[in-house]
């Protein structure tokens, strides 16, 4: 008797269901939707979403992306023109390995 009243208690304590499938949402048919645009977040998405804080001083000499993209471009290609004459040589790396 003890043990059937505990089962009884238990069952009305359960929480109410949450689910999808337990709710009334009705279903929406393909004329109640509004067509869709191919695209519309593709040019924001390409762009990235990035974001770097600049120092004011720095603000000052570069005010736009397109002035900081140009600077980064070109320091890039002269460290790039520059490193075979800066770096150092293979033969000095082998040498500390063999050490």
């Amino acid at each position: 008797m003890f043990e059937s009243s505990v089962r009884e208690r238990r069952r009305h304590m359960k929480k109410a269901s949450t689910s999808k499938a337990d709710q009334e949402i009705p279903e929406l048919k393909r004329e109640q939707l509004r067509v869709g645009v191919r695209g519309k977040y593709f040019k924001h998405f390409t762009q990235g979403s990035n974001v770097v804080v600049l120092e004011p001083e720095i603000q000052k000499a570069f005010p736009t992306s397109e002035v900081v993209n140009k600077a980064l471009a070109n320091m890039l290609a002269f460290a790039q023109e520059t490193q075979g004459l800066t770096g150092r040589s293979k033969r000095t790396s082998c040498k500390r390995a063999a050490v």
